[in-house]
């Protein structure tokens, strides 16, 4: 079980840490911080510098702290976070296949993040290292309810902004 855990982590975090610095540095063929803005603005979510910085941060820290298995609880709602945020400004009206554009993909990634913040980091974390603590169903259900929230909030205040940015409605013939 340590191992398989050690594993998923890695491979999860790792992947997140790409995703991140995609959007905050342009590695990895990402766009950037003002390619992912500019994406961003195109989805409503505005201003898409603020959310690129945010989702590139969220990504590459949560996947770092996966990583490490260090504040795991926390590693997973931002992963979650970002993933619900993906959801609902791409993926959703897709249905749920990634073949599709779906969120299939997004959907597994937020259940094993769920799943890590359950069982806990494993035996190889820092979390066991500093006798943290930081597991249990209690802690996966926080993550969750967390990340949910959190991605939410940042579509609504995104979509916010924008409704605000456009000014008043003004009746027609006015």
């Amino acid at each position: 079980m340590e191992l398989g855990l050690l594993v998923l982590r890695l491979v999860v975090g790792v992947l997140f840490i790409g995703h991140g610095t995609q959007k905050l540095f342009g590695w990895y063929g990402g766009h950037g911080l003002s390619g992912t803005a500019g994406f961003f603005d195109s989805l409503g979510l505005r201003p898409g510098s603020v959310h690129a910085r945010a989702a590139g941060t969220a990504e590459a820290l949560g996947g770092l702290l996966l990583v490490l298995g260090l504040l795991t609880p926390l590693a997973a709602a931002m992963i979650i976070a970002v993933m619900v945020s993906a959801i609902i400004t791409v993926h959703y009206r897709n249905g749920v296949w990634s073949t599709n554009g779906g969120y299939e993909y997004n959907l597994v990634l937020i259940a094993a993040a769920f799943c890590i913040a359950c069982t806990g980091a494993g035996e190889y974390a820092l979390d066991n290292l500093f006798n943290l603590g930081l597991h249990g169903e209690g802690w996966g259900v926080a993550a969750l309810i967390a990340g949910l929230l959190g991605g939410i909030a940042a579509v609504g205040c995104g979509r916010s902004a924008r409704r605000e940015a456009q000014g008043p409605a003004h009746p027609t013939g006015a």
